[in-house]
């Protein structure tokens, strides 16, 4: 392990012969399912804990400067790893990691969250203790949790802890969810005969579909597609979930049909695929993609959400008569049957078998299809336009990059991105918490090592969560972050405007030199025209292309994309209904 990425702590060896505490098994355990990197905010609580994920070789302990920052790190850390872990302290620390555990769930992400608690001593008394809200009830933290976890392991007792430990992150890794586990401050470092120094490997059973399930549903769906003239296949968020992305593509193999993207599966389904189309969002579709998934007579869309979001305000132009759903353990073929306990990697790798070669919708596409247009050429010193950016940013996109895109104009401007093959990708779509994006790029970029980072965030979103750009220069982290600095909160203005939706402008390269303070690698530019960001692109992707790039890019207030103002219109309108009469 890298020393200098061991951030805020230098490993040293825990007095526990035979290793087997409970602070050495649950370090073992975050190992074993690939959570090698753990992002903390110290408190008193779960110091004697930090000691011993420290002390554990394989674990790289990542301080971090505020506890929501931590858990929107340990999100961005489970999309490029399959899941991250989080610890903070009790009550204060737990309250604060709420919104990231929230967004975590809302994305499908298994995210341990560990809390250090109060003395096994105290639970049972009537006793008040800090970083409480001054009542002798220690359960207002796991109320909090047990509406955004999908399982609550509170650890007051050595006797069931390791049982407990282990039920909490199998469930977690089985559905995909974020686990809350409590560790009593005086259990860590006790030798328990459950924690043998070397555990039996983690493992999972995997999950089979029914047979009779599968059969039913795989000869329903294929009678329907079969019969189908112009049938479309649309990848939603929930392919990742499912594990499903390979068996995705083996069935547009072997269909033919178009492949189209919703919005939040952006960067799940390969966009260099010959039968990829585009992103099917309603009103705010890729040019062309919207029109023919909308004629199709059969649409097949796996793993999707719909909300108000993703249906542009409920706008979608879809008949349930039509439609398939094939959710990661259930399908649903039109007006017809839904079948449960059916596998969505079983069923479209089954269903490719019995599908016949249909690729009139991709003909029809390919006949309609104009390639986009070019934004116009700016002139020598004009001021800096969004789409010239974005432009930019298209052209520094290869297989050993990865953009992050943060709530606002920039899920529309990136999702117009073209990805290469094994570009990644990833946004926050479903819960869309602003300041999401920097804790994310920390994560993500932590666990993907073998990638830079390209993150794109709004002024707005950044002054949420800026502190831990710190972070990012103690691991020595090479992101680029692009600061679009329009003064406000766009997306909202697009909603429903008003001067709550301007802000307060910083110096953000200022801000982040000063965050700097020549201790680490960092380099940043303030960019005004096309010429000014050309030359901070090449000296981010040359000179420093192993520190921290941040680029600053002016840009006038009211400069958003078409899709941002169309789609704010209509959820503008979803959102202003009356209510219906009673």
């Amino acid at each position: 392990m890298d020393a200098a990425n061991h951030v805020g702590s230098a490993a040293r060896p825990i007095s526990a012969p035979c290793g087997g505490t409970l602070g050495s098994h649950l370090a073992r355990r975050l190992v074993e399912i690939g959570a090698r990197d753990v992002f903390s905010v110290p408190g008193d609580f779960n110091l004697t804990l930090l000691d011993h994920l420290i002390a554990e070789p394989e674990l790289n302990l990542i301080g971090c400067c505020n506890e929501l920052n931590a858990g929107y790190a340990a999100d961005g850390y489970a999309r490029a790893r399959g899941v991250g872990a989080c610890v903070v302290t009790f009550t204060v620390g737990g309250l604060s990691v709420l919104n990231a555990i929230a967004g975590a769930y809302s994305e499908n992400l298994p995210v341990i969250c560990i809390v250090g608690g109060p003395n096994s001593n105290d639970y049972g008394t009537n006793r008040i203790l800090h970083h409480t809200i001054g009542l002798p009830d220690f359960t207002q933290e796991l109320r909090c949790f047990q509406s955004i976890t999908c399982t609550q392991a509170v650890v007051n007792n050595l006797d069931d802890a390791h049982e407990l430990i282990d039920t909490a992150i199998s469930t977690a890794l089985k559905e995909s969810k974020p686990a809350y586990i409590s560790i009593s401050c005086n259990l860590s470092g006790i030798r328990h005969p459950t924690f043998a120094r070397d555990p039996v490997p983690f493992s999972l059973m995997p999950k089979i579909s029914n047979p009779m399930g599968l059969e039913a549903a795989v000869k329903a769906t294929a009678d329907f597609l079969n019969k189908a003239v112009k049938p479309v296949i649309i990848g939603g968020p929930k392919l990742r979930v499912a594990k499903a992305q390979k068996a995705f593509m083996e069935l547009a193999e072997a269909t033919g049909y178009p492949i189209a993207i919703m919005p939040s599966g952006k960067g799940l389904v390969p966009e260099h695929h010959p039968h990829f189309i585009g992103t099917y969002w309603g009103a705010v579709s890729t040019s062309f993609a919207g029109e023919i998934v909308e004629s199709a007579d059969a649409y097949i869309f796996v793993g999707p959400i719909f909300n108000d979001y993703s249906s542009v305000g409920y706008s979608l132009l879809i008949k349930k008569e039509k439609l398939i759903i094939v959710q990661p353990n259930r399908v649903t073929i039109g007006n017809g049957p839904s079948i449960g306990w059916v596998f969505m990697a079983d069923f479209l790798s089954a269903l490719a078998k019995k599908l016949k070669k249909n690729s009139t919708a991709l003909e029809n596409y390919r006949r309609i299809f104009v390639p986009p247009g070019m934004p116009l050429k700016c002139e020598k010193n004009e001021p800096l336009r969004v789409n010239i950016l974005f432009k930019h940013i298209q052209e520094m996109l290869t297989g050993d990059t990865a953009v992050i895109a943060e709530t606002g104009d920039s899920w529309f401007n990136c999702q117009k991105l073209r990805l290469p093959e094994n570009c990644g990708y990833e946004f926050q779509m479903q819960y869309g918490s602003i300041g999401w994006s920097v804790g994310a790029t920390l994560g993500y970029a932590q666990a993907a090592t073998d990638k830079r980072v390209i993150a794109c965030i709004g002024d707005g979103s950044f002054q949420v969560t800026a502190q831990d750009i710190s972070t990012m220069i103690r691991c020595g982290q090479k992101s680029i972050i692009f600061l679009i600095n329009n003064g406000g909160y766009t997306i909202e203005v697009e909603i429903h405007d008003g001067p709550y939706n301007v802000i307060k402008n910083w110096n953000y390269t200022g801000l982040v030199d000063a965050i700097h303070n020549g201790e680490g690698k960092c380099w940043t530019a303030k960019v005004r025209t096309e010429e000014e960001l050309i030359d901070a692109i090449v000296t981010a992707s040359g000179p420093h292309k192993d520190c921290l790039c941040f680029i600053e890019a002016i840009v006038h207030k009211d400069d958003t994309s078409k899709e941002l103002l169309e789609w704010g219109s209509r959820v503008s309108a979803a959102n202003s209904r009356p209510p219906n009469p009673q």
